[in-house]
């Protein structure tokens, strides 16, 4: 892992316009977990600030709690300063959960975001966000808070407001990654394997003869058992494999011997 850039900036990665800040972070745990936090939403740029141990980037622990995102881990630098972390960095948001008297404005999150991707600086590009998270332990100093055009607040229960800190990187990542314009939901197709009707008939067919069997259905008088059966099979869209698993419940049901003179149990025909 690269050692820290003592006095040195943070050099971001190539087309990456996001950077997630760690100031002062104690558990490794923590690290790891963020660095996935950030992987799944599509940022890769972590700085940490002046981390409780000095090797948390290659600890067993953050690289557990990464899961599959070592690369983050790998890219990840270490600087003394917050200043030092935002080089490059148009909008600095802070994230705190005690308001203050002075200083830059306090935001909720998602409608801050919406702004912040319709309006950039120039036209040379987007903003280089920046977004600063505080010491599990002490939160974030006043002095790194004035360093930030806004404050972050996620919205929470009022009662309890107390996030954990990769849980809340998750949050701001997804937050901002749907700003940008998030990540298309592969939509769900047809299953390939749909039983045919054909198929469908013979299942009841089948699961008919086995209900007579088993006495469940009066065969004299079978109302509306089948057809209303056949009407859910149609709306579960069933596929071949589960036409299999259903006859092979029916083929089960035909082995067994009913009690003789036993009614239906809901009557078999409701």
């Amino acid at each position: 892992m690269p050692p820290a850039d003592s006095g040195t900036t943070a050099r971001p990665p190539t087309s990456d316009p996001t950077r997630f800040v760690l100031i002062e972070t104690s558990h490794p745990g923590n690290v790891g977990a963020a660095a996935r936090a950030m992987k799944v939403m599509g940022f890769r740029d972590l700085v940490l600030v002046r981390p409780r141990f000095a090797d948390v980037l290659s600890q067993e622990e953050t690289v557990a709690m990464a899961s599959g995102a070592a690369d983050i881990l790998a890219r990840a630098r270490i600087v003394d300063r917050v200043e030092d972390a935002l080089d490059g960095c148009t909008f600095v948001c802070a994230t705190a959960m005690t308001p203050r008297d002075f200083g830059p404005p306090t935001r909720e999150p998602r409608a801050l975001f919406g702004e912040l991707a319709a309006t950039p600086p120039s036209e040379e590009g987007a903003h280089q966000v920046a977004f600063l998270f505080g010491s599990e332990r002490y939160g974030m100093s006043n002095e790194d808070v004035y360093r930030a055009h806004a404050v972050l607040s996620i919205p929470t229960h009022p009662t309890y407001g107390s996030l954990n800190l990769a849980q809340a990187v998750q949050l701001i990542s997804y937050d901002w990654r749907q700003a940008l314009g998030g990540f298309a939901v592969a939509p769900r197709t047809a299953d390939p394997h749909l039983a045919d009707a054909q198929a469908v008939q013979g299942l009841l067919t089948h699961l008919e003869s086995s209900l007579v069997h088993l006495g469940y259905l009066d065969p004299a008088s079978p109302k509306k058992l089948m057809p209303r059966l056949n009407q859910l099979f149609n709306r579960a869209g069933l596929t071949k494999e589960e036409i299999h698993i259903l006859r092979g419940i029916a083929r089960a049901i035909e082995k067994t011997h009913p009690t003789a003179g036993t009614p239906p149990a809901l009557g078999g025909d409701e």
